[in-house]
Protein backbone atom coordinates (compact mmCIF):
# COMPACT_ATOMS: atom_id res chain seq x y z
CA UNK A 1 0.00 0.00 0.00
CA UNK A 2 1.11 3.65 -0.85
CA UNK A 3 1.84 5.22 2.16
CA UNK A 4 -0.58 8.35 3.36
CA UNK A 5 1.07 11.61 2.57
CA UNK A 6 1.54 9.75 -1.33
CA UNK A 7 -1.93 9.01 -2.05
CA UNK A 8 -3.13 12.48 -0.98
CA UNK A 9 -0.91 14.35 -3.04
CA UNK A 10 -2.28 12.18 -6.04
CA UNK A 11 -5.88 13.18 -5.49
CA UNK A 12 -4.68 17.23 -5.69
CA UNK A 13 -6.28 18.59 -8.69
CA UNK A 14 -4.29 19.03 -11.80
CA UNK A 15 -4.44 21.41 -15.05
CA UNK A 16 -2.60 19.26 -18.37
CA UNK A 17 -4.09 22.13 -20.38
CA UNK A 18 -6.96 24.25 -21.37
CA UNK A 19 -9.14 25.19 -24.89
CA UNK A 20 -8.85 28.15 -25.53
CA UNK A 21 -6.28 30.23 -23.39
CA UNK A 22 -8.35 33.17 -24.38
CA UNK A 23 -11.78 34.58 -23.75
CA UNK A 24 -13.61 37.79 -23.38
CA UNK A 25 -15.21 38.37 -20.24
CA UNK A 26 -18.07 35.73 -19.51
CA UNK A 27 -16.80 33.21 -22.30
CA UNK A 28 -16.06 29.37 -21.75
CA UNK A 29 -12.36 27.84 -20.67
CA UNK A 30 -12.50 23.86 -20.77
CA UNK A 31 -9.53 22.25 -18.58
CA UNK A 32 -8.15 18.88 -19.27
CA UNK A 33 -6.21 17.23 -16.61
CA UNK A 34 -7.12 14.70 -13.39
CA UNK A 35 -8.68 14.89 -10.02
CA UNK A 36 -11.42 17.94 -11.43
CA UNK A 37 -14.37 16.07 -10.57
CA UNK A 38 -16.65 16.92 -7.57
CA UNK A 39 -15.99 15.19 -4.42
CA UNK A 40 -18.71 14.04 -2.36
CA UNK A 41 -20.86 15.72 -3.81
CA UNK A 42 -18.94 19.18 -3.67
CA UNK A 43 -17.90 20.66 -7.17
CA UNK A 44 -14.05 21.70 -6.98
CA UNK A 45 -13.56 25.32 -7.14
CA UNK A 46 -11.83 27.43 -10.21
CA UNK A 47 -10.25 31.33 -9.88
CA UNK A 48 -8.88 33.14 -12.68
CA UNK A 49 -6.41 35.87 -11.26
CA UNK A 50 -7.75 35.23 -8.01
CA UNK A 51 -11.43 36.30 -9.34
CA UNK A 52 -13.71 32.85 -8.33
CA UNK A 53 -14.48 31.61 -12.03
CA UNK A 54 -18.43 29.85 -12.53
CA UNK A 55 -17.58 25.81 -12.32
CA UNK A 56 -19.97 25.06 -15.34
CA UNK A 57 -19.12 21.02 -15.97
CA UNK A 58 -16.93 18.96 -13.52
CA UNK A 59 -15.65 15.79 -14.32
CA UNK A 60 -12.95 13.60 -13.60
CA UNK A 61 -10.71 14.74 -16.60
CA UNK A 62 -12.78 17.72 -17.57
CA UNK A 63 -13.82 21.01 -15.91
CA UNK A 64 -15.88 23.66 -18.22
CA UNK A 65 -15.36 27.36 -16.10
CA UNK A 66 -16.47 30.64 -17.56
CA UNK A 67 -14.57 33.64 -17.56
CA UNK A 68 -15.76 35.96 -14.55
CA UNK A 69 -16.50 40.16 -15.43
CA UNK A 70 -14.10 42.43 -14.42
CA UNK A 71 -10.81 40.28 -14.94
CA UNK A 72 -7.33 40.68 -16.01
CA UNK A 73 -5.03 38.11 -17.86
CA UNK A 74 -3.41 35.75 -15.37
CA UNK A 75 -3.51 32.44 -13.52
CA UNK A 76 -6.34 29.76 -13.79
CA UNK A 77 -6.14 27.35 -10.83
CA UNK A 78 -8.72 24.81 -9.31
CA UNK A 79 -9.14 24.01 -5.88
CA UNK A 80 -10.51 20.21 -5.02
CA UNK A 81 -11.22 19.71 -1.33
CA UNK A 82 -8.59 21.69 -0.15
CA UNK A 83 -6.43 21.13 -2.55
CA UNK A 84 -4.90 23.25 -4.91
CA UNK A 85 -3.63 22.40 -8.28
CA UNK A 86 -1.01 24.10 -10.21
CA UNK A 87 -1.43 27.30 -12.28
CA UNK A 88 -1.94 28.02 -16.19
CA UNK A 89 -1.82 30.99 -17.84
CA UNK A 90 -5.18 32.55 -19.65
CA UNK A 91 -5.57 35.43 -21.40
CA UNK A 92 -8.78 37.89 -21.06
CA UNK A 93 -9.86 39.86 -23.39
CA UNK A 94 -9.86 44.07 -22.65
CA UNK A 95 -12.74 46.29 -23.33
CA UNK A 96 -11.61 49.02 -25.14
CA UNK A 97 -14.74 50.66 -26.51
CA UNK A 98 -18.54 50.07 -25.93
CA UNK A 99 -21.91 51.72 -26.73
CA UNK A 100 -21.33 50.78 -30.85
CA UNK A 101 -23.12 48.58 -32.86
CA UNK A 102 -20.44 46.62 -35.24
CA UNK A 103 -21.60 44.26 -37.67
CA UNK A 104 -18.71 42.61 -39.03
CA UNK A 105 -14.99 43.43 -39.36
CA UNK A 106 -13.39 46.95 -37.69
CA UNK A 107 -10.64 47.71 -39.24
CA UNK A 108 -7.28 49.13 -37.97
CA UNK A 109 -4.60 52.25 -39.89
CA UNK A 110 -0.97 52.35 -39.42
CA UNK A 111 -0.94 54.19 -36.31
CA UNK A 112 -3.38 51.90 -34.51
CA UNK A 113 -6.55 53.52 -34.35
CA UNK A 114 -9.19 51.69 -34.57
CA UNK A 115 -12.49 52.50 -36.49
CA UNK A 116 -16.12 50.43 -35.89
CA UNK A 117 -19.57 51.62 -36.77
CA UNK A 118 -22.46 52.22 -35.12
CA UNK A 119 -24.89 50.55 -37.67
CA UNK A 120 -28.38 50.84 -36.40
CA UNK A 121 -31.14 49.18 -37.38
CA UNK A 122 -32.23 49.15 -41.28
CA UNK A 123 -33.11 52.19 -42.72
CA UNK A 124 -32.37 53.94 -38.80
CA UNK A 125 -30.13 56.89 -39.25
CA UNK A 126 -27.53 57.40 -36.25
CA UNK A 127 -25.87 60.61 -35.59
CA UNK A 128 -22.26 58.67 -35.79
CA UNK A 129 -21.66 56.50 -38.54
CA UNK A 130 -18.32 55.60 -37.61
CA UNK A 131 -16.24 55.69 -34.48
CA UNK A 132 -12.34 56.19 -34.61
CA UNK A 133 -11.02 54.48 -31.56
CA UNK A 134 -7.11 56.45 -30.60
CA UNK A 135 -4.69 54.02 -29.59
CA UNK A 136 -5.14 55.74 -25.98
CA UNK A 137 -8.71 54.80 -26.01
CA UNK A 138 -10.27 57.91 -27.31
CA UNK A 139 -13.47 57.03 -28.96
CA UNK A 140 -13.66 59.91 -31.29
CA UNK A 141 -16.94 60.66 -33.99
CA UNK A 142 -15.53 59.85 -36.89
CA UNK A 143 -17.83 59.34 -39.72
CA UNK A 144 -21.72 60.90 -39.66
CA UNK A 145 -24.50 60.64 -42.49
CA UNK A 146 -24.29 57.43 -43.61
CA UNK A 147 -26.91 55.07 -42.86
CA UNK A 148 -26.51 51.89 -41.81
CA UNK A 149 -22.73 51.82 -42.50
CA UNK A 150 -21.82 48.17 -42.24
CA UNK A 151 -18.46 46.99 -44.21
CA UNK A 152 -15.05 48.28 -43.14
CA UNK A 153 -11.47 48.51 -45.21
CA UNK A 154 -9.06 50.90 -45.50
CA UNK A 155 -6.26 51.61 -48.29
CA UNK A 156 -2.31 52.22 -48.56
CA UNK A 157 -3.42 56.06 -47.92
CA UNK A 158 -5.54 55.96 -44.85
CA UNK A 159 -8.96 56.38 -46.46
CA UNK A 160 -11.66 54.49 -44.98
CA UNK A 161 -13.88 52.83 -47.11
CA UNK A 162 -17.58 52.58 -46.15
CA UNK A 163 -20.19 50.22 -47.27
CA UNK A 164 -24.14 50.68 -46.49
CA UNK A 165 -26.87 48.42 -46.41
CA UNK A 166 -29.69 50.41 -46.61
CA UNK A 167 -28.68 52.24 -50.36
CA UNK A 168 -25.70 49.89 -51.52
CA UNK A 169 -23.28 52.41 -51.79
CA UNK A 170 -19.52 52.42 -50.83
CA UNK A 171 -18.50 55.65 -49.89
CA UNK A 172 -14.47 57.26 -48.99
CA UNK A 173 -13.30 59.15 -46.26
CA UNK A 174 -10.12 60.42 -45.73
CA UNK A 175 -7.96 60.33 -43.14
CA UNK A 176 -9.42 64.12 -42.55
CA UNK A 177 -13.17 62.57 -41.98
CA UNK A 178 -14.63 63.81 -45.07
CA UNK A 179 -16.88 61.95 -46.68
CA UNK A 180 -18.15 61.38 -50.85
CA UNK A 181 -19.88 58.43 -52.69
CA UNK A 182 -17.19 55.84 -53.98
CA UNK A 183 -19.69 53.67 -55.70
CA UNK A 184 -23.25 52.96 -55.77
CA UNK A 185 -25.46 50.64 -57.13
CA UNK A 186 -24.03 47.69 -55.09
CA UNK A 187 -27.18 45.67 -53.83
CA UNK A 188 -27.35 45.23 -49.82
CA UNK A 189 -23.87 46.34 -50.46
CA UNK A 190 -22.20 44.19 -46.84
CA UNK A 191 -18.74 43.26 -46.63
CA UNK A 192 -15.56 44.91 -48.54
CA UNK A 193 -11.97 43.90 -48.73
CA UNK A 194 -9.26 45.12 -50.76
CA UNK A 195 -6.73 42.82 -52.89
CA UNK A 196 -2.93 43.36 -53.49
CA UNK A 197 -4.01 45.26 -56.77
CA UNK A 198 -5.87 48.11 -55.62
CA UNK A 199 -9.51 46.46 -56.35
CA UNK A 200 -12.24 46.62 -53.98
CA UNK A 201 -14.52 43.64 -53.74
CA UNK A 202 -18.13 43.85 -52.21
CA UNK A 203 -20.31 41.62 -51.14
CA UNK A 204 -23.95 41.76 -51.69
CA UNK A 205 -26.35 40.01 -49.17
CA UNK A 206 -28.66 38.63 -52.42
CA UNK A 207 -25.82 36.66 -53.44
CA UNK A 208 -23.03 38.59 -55.66
CA UNK A 209 -19.63 39.65 -54.95
CA UNK A 210 -18.90 43.28 -57.13
CA UNK A 211 -15.53 44.02 -58.16
CA UNK A 212 -14.42 47.67 -58.06
CA UNK A 213 -11.43 48.61 -60.20
CA UNK A 214 -9.18 51.31 -59.27
CA UNK A 215 -11.09 53.38 -62.22
CA UNK A 216 -14.29 52.33 -60.48
CA UNK A 217 -15.64 50.00 -62.95
CA UNK A 218 -17.84 47.43 -61.65
CA UNK A 219 -17.89 44.10 -62.59
CA UNK A 220 -19.83 41.03 -60.94
CA UNK A 221 -17.01 38.85 -59.73
CA UNK A 222 -18.79 35.92 -58.44
CA UNK A 223 -21.73 34.47 -56.87
CA UNK A 224 -22.96 32.91 -54.29
CA UNK A 225 -26.05 31.94 -51.88
CA UNK A 226 -27.75 34.67 -50.65
CA UNK A 227 -27.19 35.17 -46.89
CA UNK A 228 -29.53 36.11 -44.73
CA UNK A 229 -27.55 38.34 -42.92
CA UNK A 230 -23.85 39.33 -44.49
CA UNK A 231 -21.44 38.68 -46.72
CA UNK A 232 -17.98 39.33 -45.02
CA UNK A 233 -14.78 39.61 -47.02
CA UNK A 234 -11.52 38.81 -46.43
CA UNK A 235 -7.96 37.99 -48.83
CA UNK A 236 -5.27 35.70 -47.82
CA UNK A 237 -1.57 35.61 -48.89
CA UNK A 238 -2.03 34.11 -52.25
CA UNK A 239 -4.90 36.38 -53.04
CA UNK A 240 -7.61 33.50 -52.84
CA UNK A 241 -10.83 35.62 -51.51
CA UNK A 242 -12.64 34.19 -48.60
CA UNK A 243 -16.68 34.48 -48.03
CA UNK A 244 -18.28 33.84 -45.03
CA UNK A 245 -22.08 34.03 -45.47
CA UNK A 246 -24.55 33.02 -43.00
CA UNK A 247 -27.80 31.13 -43.42
CA UNK A 248 -30.49 29.52 -40.89
CA UNK A 249 -27.82 26.22 -41.10
CA UNK A 250 -26.04 25.63 -37.64
CA UNK A 251 -23.71 24.00 -39.99
CA UNK A 252 -22.56 26.93 -42.51
CA UNK A 253 -19.55 26.97 -44.62
CA UNK A 254 -16.83 29.18 -46.03
CA UNK A 255 -16.05 29.55 -49.26
CA UNK A 256 -12.63 30.53 -51.46
CA UNK A 257 -12.80 32.76 -54.13
CA UNK A 258 -9.94 32.42 -57.25
CA UNK A 259 -9.03 35.09 -59.10
CA UNK A 260 -10.65 33.83 -62.08
CA UNK A 261 -13.76 34.28 -59.67
CA UNK A 262 -14.70 30.62 -58.98
CA UNK A 263 -15.81 29.83 -56.21
CA UNK A 264 -15.60 26.81 -54.30
CA UNK A 265 -16.73 25.69 -50.55
CA UNK A 266 -13.16 25.91 -47.57
CA UNK A 267 -14.91 24.71 -45.27
CA UNK A 268 -17.67 23.13 -44.04
CA UNK A 269 -19.16 23.18 -40.19
CA UNK A 270 -19.24 26.52 -38.48
CA UNK A 271 -22.18 28.07 -36.83
CA UNK A 272 -23.47 31.33 -38.13
CA UNK A 273 -19.78 32.69 -39.18
CA UNK A 274 -19.61 36.50 -39.63
CA UNK A 275 -16.44 38.73 -39.56
CA UNK A 276 -13.14 36.77 -40.82
CA UNK A 277 -9.15 38.00 -41.41
CA UNK A 278 -6.02 35.89 -42.56
CA UNK A 279 -2.86 35.99 -41.23
CA UNK A 280 0.77 35.94 -43.18
CA UNK A 281 0.85 32.37 -42.29
CA UNK A 282 -2.40 31.47 -44.30
CA UNK A 283 -4.16 30.72 -41.12
CA UNK A 284 -7.78 31.89 -41.27
CA UNK A 285 -9.75 33.33 -38.62
CA UNK A 286 -13.88 33.22 -38.21
CA UNK A 287 -16.00 34.65 -35.97
CA UNK A 288 -18.39 31.38 -35.87
CA UNK A 289 -19.53 28.60 -33.88
CA UNK A 290 -18.01 25.19 -33.78
CA UNK A 291 -18.96 22.27 -32.40
CA UNK A 292 -21.44 24.39 -30.01
CA UNK A 293 -18.65 26.93 -28.67
CA UNK A 294 -18.98 30.34 -29.51
CA UNK A 295 -15.84 32.85 -30.05
CA UNK A 296 -12.75 32.83 -33.12
CA UNK A 297 -12.13 29.81 -34.92
CA UNK A 298 -8.56 29.27 -36.53
CA UNK A 299 -8.61 27.71 -39.80
CA UNK A 300 -5.17 26.47 -40.49
CA UNK A 301 -3.96 26.10 -44.59
CA UNK A 302 -4.63 22.16 -44.00
CA UNK A 303 -8.05 23.62 -42.89
CA UNK A 304 -7.70 22.12 -39.25
CA UNK A 305 -10.19 24.13 -36.72
CA UNK A 306 -9.53 24.98 -33.66
CA UNK A 307 -11.47 27.75 -30.73
CA UNK A 308 -8.43 30.25 -29.96
CA UNK A 309 -10.80 32.78 -28.69
CA UNK A 310 -14.21 31.74 -26.40
CA UNK A 311 -17.10 34.52 -26.12
CA UNK A 312 -20.35 35.45 -27.51
CA UNK A 313 -21.64 38.38 -29.65
CA UNK A 314 -18.10 38.12 -31.77
CA UNK A 315 -19.34 39.67 -35.38
CA UNK A 316 -15.49 41.03 -36.36
CA UNK A 317 -11.78 40.82 -36.12
CA UNK A 318 -8.87 42.43 -37.58
CA UNK A 319 -5.59 42.84 -36.39
CA UNK A 320 -3.78 45.66 -34.72
CA UNK A 321 -0.49 46.42 -33.96
CA UNK A 322 2.09 44.01 -32.12
CA UNK A 323 0.02 40.91 -32.87
CA UNK A 324 -2.70 41.84 -30.91
CA UNK A 325 -6.35 40.81 -32.15
CA UNK A 326 -9.20 43.38 -32.26
CA UNK A 327 -12.58 42.09 -31.73
CA UNK A 328 -15.75 43.62 -32.52
CA UNK A 329 -19.31 42.03 -30.48
CA UNK A 330 -22.70 43.48 -31.14
CA UNK A 331 -21.71 46.77 -28.99
CA UNK A 332 -18.37 46.82 -27.92
CA UNK A 333 -14.92 46.43 -28.62
CA UNK A 334 -12.33 44.38 -27.22
CA UNK A 335 -8.20 43.64 -27.96
CA UNK A 336 -6.07 40.59 -26.85
CA UNK A 337 -2.19 39.78 -27.52
CA UNK A 338 -2.32 36.79 -29.03
CA UNK A 339 0.96 37.54 -31.10
CA UNK A 340 -0.20 37.20 -34.63
CA UNK A 341 1.89 38.06 -37.64
CA UNK A 342 -0.62 39.70 -39.80
CA UNK A 343 -0.69 40.55 -43.73
CA UNK A 344 0.33 43.91 -44.54
CA UNK A 345 -2.20 46.65 -43.20
CA UNK A 346 -3.70 48.06 -46.59
CA UNK A 347 -3.79 46.74 -49.83
CA UNK A 348 -5.47 49.03 -51.68
CA UNK A 349 -5.60 52.88 -53.09
CA UNK A 350 -2.26 53.74 -54.90
CA UNK A 351 -3.64 53.94 -58.61
CA UNK A 352 -6.21 56.74 -58.58
CA UNK A 353 -5.81 60.40 -57.09
CA UNK A 354 -7.67 61.39 -54.18
CA UNK A 355 -10.46 63.98 -55.18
Amino acid sequence: MRPFKERAASDSPRIDGADPLAALPGGDIEIRGSHLGAVAARLPVAALDGVPAPVLLSRVERMVVRVPDQVHSGGLEVRRNGKGSNSIQVKVARMIAEDLHPVGNPAVDAQGNIFATYSGPRGQKTPVSVFRITPEGASQSFVMGITNATGLALDRRGCLYVSSRLDGTVHRVTPEGAASVYAEGMGIATGIAFDAKGDLYVGDRSGTIFKIAADRQIFVFATLEPSIAAYHLAFGPDGVLFVSAPTTSSYDSIYAVDRDGVVRPYFRGLGRPQGLACDAAGNLYVCASYRGRRGVVRLTPRREPSLVVSGSGIVGLAFGPGGNVILATTSSIYDVALGIDSLPLSRGGDSETLT
